[in-house]
């Protein structure tokens, strides 16, 4: 019996150190921070890949990965009662915008587009206060640093192999044609890979010539720049080109004014503008066909167009916007009859912002703003290790506040020019640059550190706890809505399979009026199949179309689909009201004019239908068989009408 005690106690004294390092509260506490970092590089690396993560269902991973890092945040201020806050004056204006996102969302006119942004907003204001709490360190920092530049080079090398190879393709994805011949990556858009790729761009640069690296960090750094650079040259984004040209110039600029740096910021300069010439030759004109930027301008210059609808939808609301994500289908009253495409956003983030937002938001996004820049000016001077300049010795920590720094400048350029925050990846890499560019700002104060003692644990276990709980509440619904809206694209079109697998959809969100329209749509082409059982199928799309428009107000379609259901059944005279409200919704629109042609043609009225059709046909010409085929047999009816 002897023995055996004292082997067992020989084995309790051997597990009890090993009990005890795991139980540790600090060894508990570093675990957390290692977990964040993970999870924060997994969001880095995943939102690019997946085409920019813009599609719904691509997004739901990014809010469970947010969710993740609340979630072990928290267990790093319950498991250590001495965690601290780094609370700079930038993080004020942050957190009264998400606290207005919660707000507009509460009384916005349609729910379902309110509370896409509001979740957006959420995960994006998360994030920022969970990268700068936890992953100030210089160490972790830096990982993060490498991580952005490794990725940024993979995605510039693929956009260079579609510029060589004429692909169009990403992963398995077609992209449209008029984006043949530039580099996207793994983004659809090529703006979104310019706008991605020039905020690395100068963050790569002064990693390689600024920071304390050893000589084969140094030649990396350079090498993945230059890759970089050539990658967003190959996107041919004139926008792209000078935002992100702005910031290289103000970098060489404050380079070669240090002796020290002249010989380096002149050879990377000549291997830059070697690239240019490059793709400058690649972009002229070929045989019978216009140049790869005369293309561009075409396509991008249409963003002019729509900033004078967006201001006219602010005007209507200037205090508080038109409400979260409402400019899309706002727009189509404010419509330029020259502009007959569905812009989706302003292709301006501040016009954006005003349109949706109204002066209050414009308040908090211009605050953030000011107050981040005067930070970062005031943290420059403690972040050199040098006094007066970067020739004494080189900094990690001033390569990374240039560099970020300069990087969020051509973000916030580009972002006059198109709608860069509503990328998620995009945003998610201009919001990490951002945090940890402002993790730097402690260095110039010891006054943003803050204990987490009561009573300030109160305020920040109620943040947190809220944040926790709607994020999961937001992430689930969003979650299964996605799940069964695939289920549906996978499905033949107008099938039973793809009605109940959008009927399931609609369980999980009966908000969604896209879903509630689509179904319709279905009911109705099934219907007008004339099988037995039509009036029933006609019967129940109009009643998924009366969903559709209650749901969303602003939206024409679901009224023009009623009331081609009601002449389908031969009620003829209560479609009249149903055509006319969705013209007041989308005065000039091809499409609305030639489905009020159709609706004149069904009463007979041949005269109307012909001024329908001839005013579709103004406003669209090339793309328009609605109103090309109908006007020739109104045409025929006039010239005989005893035939």
């Amino acid at each position: 019996m002897e023995t055996v005690s004292k082997d067992f106690s020989t084995r309790t004294a051997a597990v009890n150190p090993v009990l005890t390092r795991l139980l540790d509260r600090e060894t508990v506490d570093t675990w957390c921070e290692r977990i964040v970092l993970g999870l924060t590089l997994l969001v880095l690396v995943y939102s690019p890949l997946a085409t920019g993560s813009v599609r719904p269902q691509d997004f739901v991973p990014i809010e469970w990965l947010t969710l993740a890092i609340l979630m072990v945040w928290a267990i790093r201020f319950i498991v250590n009662p001495k965690h601290r806050l780094l609370w700079p004056w930038v993080c004020w204006p942050v957190l009264l915008f998400m606290g207005y996102a919660v707000f507009r969302h509460s009384n916005a006119e349609i729910e379902y587009v309110a509370r896409q942004e509001l979740i957006r907003i959420l995960v994006y204001g998360f994030l920022f206060f969970a990268i700068l709490h936890n992953l100030h360190r210089l160490e972790t920092t830096h990982i993060v640093a490498m991580t952005l530049l490794g990725l940024g080079t993979l995605m510039a090398m693929y956009a260079i192999s579609q510029v060589i190879t004429g692909s169009d393709r990403v992963w398995h994805f077609a992209r449209p044609e008029i984006y043949h011949g530039r580099g996207s990556g793994t983004f659809i858009n090529p703006n979104n890979l310019a706008a991605y790729l020039g905020t690395l761009a100068p963050f790569g640069l002064a990693y390689a010539l600024t920071s304390r690296q050893h000589y084969v960090g140094k030649i990396l750094c350079g090498y993945a720049s230059l890759v970089i650079f050539t990658g967003f040259v190959s996107t041919f984004s004139r926008y792209g080109w000078l935002a992100s040209g702005i910031s290289i110039v103000v970098f060489f600029v404050i380079l070669l004014r240090n002796r020290d740096y002249r010989l380096q910021g002149l050879l990377t300069l000549g291997a830059f503008l070697a690239v240019i010439v490059v793709f400058a030759v690649l972009a002229r004109p070929g045989r019978g066909q216009t140049g790869i930027l005369t293309r561009a301008a075409e396509l991008e210059d249409v963003r002019f167009k729509v900033w004078p609808a967006a201001t006219a939808i602010w005007k209507e609301n200037m205090l508080l916007g038109a409400g979260p994500g409402h400019f899309d289908h706002r727009f189509r009253q404010h419509r330029p009859a020259t502009l007959q495409a569905r812009p989706d956003r302003v292709h301006n983030d501040y016009l954006n912002t005003l349109a949706d937002w109204g002066i209050v938001g414009g308040v908090f996004l211009f605050g953030t703003l000011a107050i981040f820049a005067t930070e970062a000016f005031r943290s420059w001077r403690y972040v050199k290790r040098a006094p007066n300049d970067l020739s004494t010795k080189r900094s990690n920590k001033s390569a990374f506040v240039l560099g970020g720094s300069l990087g969020l400048l051509a973000f916030l350029i580009y972002s006059i020019f198109d709608f860069n925050m509503h990328v998620p990846a995009n945003a998610i890499l201009a919001v990490t640059l951002a945090a940890l560019v402002a993790g730097h700002f402690r260095f110039a104060s010891e006054g943003y550190w803050h204990t987490v003692r009561w009573p300030l644990r109160i305020p920040v276990a109620l943040v947190l706890g809220a944040g926790i709980f709607f994020l999961t509440k937001l992430a689930l619904t969003h979650a299964a809505e996605a799940k069964w809206i695939s289920r549906a694209a996978g499905a033949t079109v107008n099938s039973s399979s793809y009605v109940a697998a959008l009927e399931k959809a609609f369980e999980a969100d009966p908000k969604n009026f896209d879903t509630a329209y689509s179904i319709g749509e279905a009911l109705r082409l099934q219907s007008w199949q004339g099988q037995e059982g039509f009036r029933d199928l006609a019967s129940d799309a109009i009643e998924w179309f009366q969903r559709a428009a209650k749901l969303n107000p602003y939206d024409p379609y679901p009224l023009m689909r009623q009331g081609m259901c009601l002449h389908w059944l031969g009620i003829h005279e209560p479609a009249a009201p149903l055509f006319e409200k969705a013209l007041s919704l989308d005065p000039d629109s091809y499409y609305t004019h030639a489905h009020l042609g159709w609706h004149y043609m069904q009463k007979k009225d041949w005269e109307k239908a012909k001024e329908c059709f001839e005013k579709s046909l103004a406003l669209n010409k090339t793309h328009n068989p609605i109103a090309t085929a109908y006007l020739k047999i109104v045409e025929q009816k006039l010239a005989q009408p005893d035939a």
